[in-house]
């Protein structure tokens, strides 16, 4: 552990772990930023264990915004683990982006886990990214469940080659009237890779709106699959799905080429563009 700064209306406590870090912070009822809070992690040498374990409570009414940063460039055989219990107050707005870069060896196993409670008028997004090196293996696995009012949007993006594996697991539950949810992933697999996307919405109150969105490139001789769960326990609840799995586009592709790159080049700009780079 290198440092931690902290600032008025954060409660922060970082406890050195002999594998990683289990980190306690409380944002104030009513705090704001003016920018994000930045949290990095990463593992040098080529082995390692890293365990980072977190305890987010966002005070009622605070707005705030979190950026971390997760790299491995020389990872043969390295373990990520995150474990986080996320608790967003009535009314306060916590957003986590959350971006990784891995060497080329494809040696990183990755396993983000958290469980996020958003309390009555609360709002929660969180973007996870990993588009630059080999994902290598990894589980995303994030459950949330929203009171009244709430909002959850949940973003997983990743670009897996080589004999890379990807799992990615979504759920939102809405429990409360007109709780608000979207699970939503963008996946690109080519060479050997192959992913498995698992979406859930679950509608339990009157009004509640969810809905699952995957979409998911395949090139090579990858594979993907979607698997796209609804459902509803109240009749006034909606919850919707669409999955679509399948190569780039023609006309896009056949647009680029047209501009003169040749089409692996124009393939890349295509992922790209749907993993928002």
């Amino acid at each position: 552990m290198l440092g931690l700064n902290r600032l008025p209306g954060i409660s922060a406590e970082a406890e050195a772990l002999p594998d990683g870090v289990h980190i306690r912070l409380q944002i104030a009822p009513g705090a704001r930023f003016e920018n994000p809070i930045h949290l990095c992690f990463g593992v040098v040498p080529a082995e390692g264990v890293q365990r980072i374990l977190t305890d987010f409570d966002i005070g009622a009414g605070a707005e705030v915004e979190f950026m971390a940063h997760c790299t491995f460039p020389n990872a043969t055989k390295v373990q990520h683990i995150m474990e986080g219990q996320i608790h967003v107050g009535p009314g306060a707005t916590m957003r986590y982006k959350e971006t990784h870069y891995h060497g080329e060896s494809g040696g990183v196993e990755v396993l983000p886990k958290a469980q996020v409670t958003v309390d009555e008028d609360g709002k929660y997004f969180t973007e996870f990214n990993l588009s630059r090196g080999r994902v290598g293996r990894m589980v995303f696995d994030y459950g949330v469940d929203v009171a009244a009012r709430g909002l959850a949007e949940l973003t997983a993006k990743a670009l897996g080659y080589g004999d890379d594996e990807i799992i990615v697991r979504e759920t939102i539950r809405l429990n409360g009237e007109y709780a608000r949810g979207l699970a939503k992933s963008r996946i690109a697999v080519r060479d050997h890779a192959h992913s498995d996307v698992y979406g859930t919405t679950e509608g339990h109150a009157p009004f509640a709106r969810g809905h699952v969105d995957c979409i998911e490139i395949v090139r090579g001789r990858a594979i993907a699959t979607a698997v796209p769960i609804v459902k509803v326990t109240d009749d006034r609840a909606m919850v919707t799905h669409e999955a679509a799995i399948g190569a780039v586009g023609k006309k896009e592709l056949e647009t680029l080429m047209a501009r003169g790159l040749d089409e692996e080049t124009a393939v890349d700009v295509i992922v790209r563009g749907m993993l928002g780079e």
